[in-house]
């Protein structure tokens, strides 16, 4: 499997799942309270904070949305047009280099996603690592831009055909061979039905269709099932929303993690990739007693003296069975043999016990 490395984690086979939490909108026009979700998710166990840095003139059409009619998906929620909350969560410029330091201060990487041509050369000398949101996944001259500075690229492919993605994967790797593929639904409900259209299955598709790709999910699901399934599945980056207060008024808020649910979600996580192991079949070191005392062995069902030729009756299957015992799959073959010594019973049977 391919490696690649995420700014101070090399990420891949073998490697512990790379959490990064998305910050997202949830600064709510705050410096401060964008550094306080750095080092609330550095204490949560997150490995990276991420941004998003759009400008609503560079992102959404005002004459566009206002001709659709209504507000549509997740957006037919909000109390404000689309214009005007994207402007009031897009992130200053200015506020690149603090936030870069405060991640760095805490050991945390950042890094963003650029929602502009000019945003990606503006971020490039601040981050390490890239992220393409799956609405660009369409907009080619984005991905070669971004895959043209050289660095990791997470590319989350929600609400996307496989046409698309194939597109949009052979674009980048033309030009970067560092990619992590994101499997991801993008609706932002976190209605528990949403469950249906995850489709982690998917992973295995992009594992065939592309082998040297790594993989990952960008969620937006309430709970831990999408996230350790699709680390089951081979995700080596898992994507979630966060914020301190679920509660809190704006656009991205109510479907994030919170620091607890966080941080159960990254335990729950280590523990999956402890269960999971290797793929040999052998006796545990932590069941080598176990094999003793539940597993079965050939005892003596009465004292039985030498030279007596065995037969079936003579002979008991029962625990504990000590490591010389004969196991049950030989009892075909101990049958008609004779006895060497006197057997009192209950004593477990051994080839030497017997010709």
């Amino acid at each position: 499997m391919n490696r690649v490395q995420l700014g101070r984690r090399w990420i891949g086979e073998k490697a512990p799942t790379y959490f990064v939490a998305d910050i997202s909108a949830n600064h709510d026009g705050d410096l401060n309270r964008a550094k306080l979700l750095i080092r609330l998710a550095k204490e949560a166990g997150a490995d990276a904070a991420k941004f998003q840095n759009f400008r609503a003139e560079e992102i959404v059409s005002r004459h566009g949305f206002e001709t659709l009619g209504k507000q549509l998906a997740h957006q037919a929620s909000w109390k404000k047009s689309v214009c005007q909350v994207y402007q009031e969560a897009s992130l200053p410029w200015e506020w690149t280099k603090e936030l870069k330091q405060e991640c760095d201060q805490v050991g945390l990487e950042y890094f963003s996603a650029p929602y502009d041509l000019a945003a990606v050369d503006m971020l490039d000398p601040f981050v390490e690592v890239f992220k393409i949101g799956s609405g660009d996944i369409t907009w080619v001259e984005m991905l070669e831009q971004v895959a043209r500075k050289g660095k990791p690229v997470l590319l989350a492919t929600g609400a996307s055909t496989l046409n698309d993605v194939q597109r949009a994967v052979e674009t980048i790797l033309e030009i970067n061979p560092h990619l992590v593929l994101m499997q991801c639904n993008t609706n932002y409900t976190g209605d528990p039905a949403n469950f249906r259209h995850i489709h982690l299955n998917v992973l295995k598709t992009y594992r065939a269709l592309f082998p040297d790709v790594l993989l990952g999910l960008s969620d937006h699901t309430p709970g831990h099932s999408t996230v350790l399934g699709a680390v089951a599945l081979g995700a080596c980056v898992i994507e979630k929303h966060f914020t301190d207060d679920t509660s809190r008024e704006g656009p991205d808020h109510p479907f994030s993690m919170d620091p607890l649910t966080w941080k159960e979600m990254v335990i729950c996580t280590r523990e999956l990739e402890a269960a999971l192991g290797g793929e040999s079949k052998t006796i545990e070191d932590n069941e080598q007693t176990s094999v003793i005392v539940q597993r079965r062995c050939l005892r003596a069902a009465l004292d039985i003296e030498p030279a007596t030729v065995l037969s079936r009756q003579m002979i008991h299957v029962l625990r504990p069975a000590p490591e010389e015992a004969i196991p049950p799959f030989e009892l075909s073959r101990v049958v008609g043999r004779r006895t060497r010594v006197k057997l009192c019973a209950g004593e477990h049977l051994t080839w030497s016990k017997i010709e």
